[in-house]
């Protein structure tokens, strides 16, 4: 079989949606509700305003399934069993037309409400109401839970149902069945027009997102999430065009001569820069670094555990760059910060991005000359793309992804992390046995644990029959990356072929870095497997590494799970089924 046949196995993988969802699912909510302009006016680059907050990340409910694909190999039939994830990239199957009148099949008593009402409970009011269909919801309770709430505030006081068309991840039944609970009555019969709300139109703030190459695995299409193909996951540099994305809303267009970096300090004291100040005031770095999901392989969590609340990603929301642009640290003590004696009140630095996104890094992190956080302009030698962060993007190395935050804008210097959703309510873990997490006792991921991966299979001829030898074998060549996090470099990654019952070592790859560190991940391929027809079924194939301060993986995901799916770093397996001319 070919390389490139076989290649079509880990990067094609299928899945089936699940019918049931965690109870965590239940901290997901509507965040697609944005209350958007009417037809002809622009989104502003910089929606969310100053404060940064949003109310929830988006996931999926499309969770991991199982399918068999099979080729010939010299005669033999070998199926590979695959973990993947639905591929939808318009999400139109979740979508639905917004419901005609419920008001005549209300239960008696069912509370009247005009929409004069309605719209006077706006983003303004300190009780926001939104209809979906002819419903009416009081979402205050659930507003108050999320720091800000930027986004679901802008449907306040008209209809959520245009902006969950735009929105389609969260056009979907669990979230619906979410906002049940806060149902307070139905439209006024005297309000509706052919049984319906009247809504205006508005305009799409996805419309003038970046193409994509169609070849990146496409979970959600609005907000744009896809991960990288098994072919751009070879290199040891992921091309632009295949590195994967992950945004939370729409992407920001901005000339660089007209971006910003504001720099504010624990006493309040601001200083701006211009793209051209950067450039030229400060000296130039690069650095080689990993940028990892903490949900790169949820799928596997899913198939291997329990169903898990996120974008099914497999093994490719993680890719590799040459980041270029200047240090953080260098910029900071321009600004004024005295990084010798920092303040005591100077203990994270706040991130916050274009269009609403924020995250935080402790201040330690930032000011460290060998943490080598930059301030990146470029991209594997060309200006950022759209989708990762033009014109101005802060990469920490070492760190979850989440914490490189896109369209940089300010800096602040603060006694404590961002209270933005994403640093407060979301990528973080807990226990196997929580449902219903108290987020304020756990602490934000940082730096991410050793991982590793199967992302390519080849093999030559291989014949069942062989007269001369009845146990004939064919190598098998298997390739992938390891990577951990904080700098930690991989030492050592072994590969067994009959299920964990023996081991043997891969060879690691050497490539040439830029920084302080091991910020990168490292290629490994294994050319001793064999498989054997004579009596064999199944082979299937683990991966495990371990780092220099030797780290390792858990056996399993079932020891390790978590509702939100975040860190599943156990094992990786891929099982190859053999039967001697037959398809399974």
């Amino acid at each position: 079989m070919s390389r490139s046949s076989i290649r079509s196995f880990i990067s094609i993988p299928i899945s089936k949606s699940l019918s049931s969802l965690s109870a965590a699912s239940r901290q997901t909510i509507v965040s697609g509700g944005v209350r958007g302009r009417t037809k002809g006016t622009r989104w502003p680059p910089n929606f969310g305003g100053a404060r940064s907050h949003s109310t929830t990340t988006p996931s999926n409910d499309h969770h991991g399934g199982r399918r068999l694909i099979t080729a010939f190999v010299g005669g033999t039939a070998i199926t590979t069993i695959l973990v993947g994830s639905q591929l939808d990239s318009t999400a139109s199957k979740n979508e639905s037309s917004t419901p005609v009148s419920n008001v005549e099949s209300s239960p008696p008593g069912t509370r009247r409400i005009r929409l004069s009402e309605v719209k006077q409970h706006g983003a303004d009011s300190p009780e926001p109401w939104v209809a979906r269909g002819t419903s009416v919801y009081d979402i205050t309770h659930w507003v108050s839970a999320h720091p800000g709430g930027e986004v679901i505030l802008r449907a306040a006081g008209g209809s959520i149902d245009p902006y969950w068309k735009i929105f389609s991840i969260h056009n979907k039944q669990d979230v619906y069945d979410i906002l049940e609970q806060f149902k307070i009555g139905e439209i006024d019969l005297l309000d509706l027009v052919d049984g319906r709300v009247p809504q205006e139109a508005i305009e799409d703030p996805f419309e003038n997102d970046p193409l994509r190459d169609p070849r990146l695995r496409t979970l959600t299409a609005k907000p744009c999430n896809a991960e990288t193909p098994s072919t751009g996951l070879a290199p040891f540099l992921t091309s632009n065009n295949f590195f994967y994305v992950r945004n939370h809303m729409w992407v920001p267009d901005v000339p660089e001569s007209e971006h910003r970096l504001t720099i504010e300090l624990p006493d309040g004291e601001e200083k701006c820069y211009t793209m051209e100040e950067l450039k030229k005031r400060f000296h130039m770095h690069k650095i080689t670094a990993t940028l990892q999901c903490s949900g790169n392989r949820r799928n596997d969590m899913t198939v291997h555990a329990r169903p898990t609340n996120g974008l099914q990603w497999t093994v490719g929301a993680i890719s590799s760059a040459e980041w270029e642009g200047v240090m953080l640290r260098d910029v900071l003590v321009d600004a004024g910060l005295n990084t010798q004696n920092l303040p005591d009140h100077a203990k994270h630095a706040q991130f916050s991005g274009l269009e609403a996104y924020g995250a935080s890094i402790p201040i330690s992190k930032a000011v460290d000359p060998s943490g080598d956080v930059l301030l990146a302009f470029k991209m594997n030698g060309e200006d950022l793309p759209r989708d990762h962060g033009y014109p101005l993007r802060v990469i920490v190395p070492g760190n979850v992804a989440a914490r490189s935050v896109k369209w940089l804008r300010k800096v602040v210097i603060s006694d404590e992390e961002s209270t933005s959703q994403w640093q407060r309510r979301d990528y973080k873990c807990f226990g196997p046995n929580v449902q219903n997490p108290d987020w304020s006792k756990a602490k934000s991921i940082q730096e991410m644990p050793v991982t590793s991966a199967i992302t390519d299979i080849s093999n030559a001829s291989y014949f069942v029959h062989d007269k001369e030898n009845t146990n004939a074998a064919s190598p098998l060549t298997v390739s992938g990356y390891a990577y951990s996090g904080g700098g930690h470099e991989i030492v050592r990654v072994d590969i067994s072929t009959d299920c964990g019952q023996t081991w043997d070592q891969a060879e690691l790859l050497d490539d040439k870095t830029h920084g302080s560190k091991a910020w990168c991940w490292k290629r490994w391929r294994y050319s001793g497997a064999n498989l054997k027809g004579e009596g064999k079924t199944k082979l299937t194939l683990l991966v495990k590494a371990t780092d220099e301060s030797y780290n390792t993986q858990p056996k399993d995901h079932a020891s390790i799970y978590n509702a939100r799916g975040n860190l599943a770093t156990a094992w990786h397996r891929v099982d190859i089924a053999l039967r001697g001319g037959e398809a399974v």
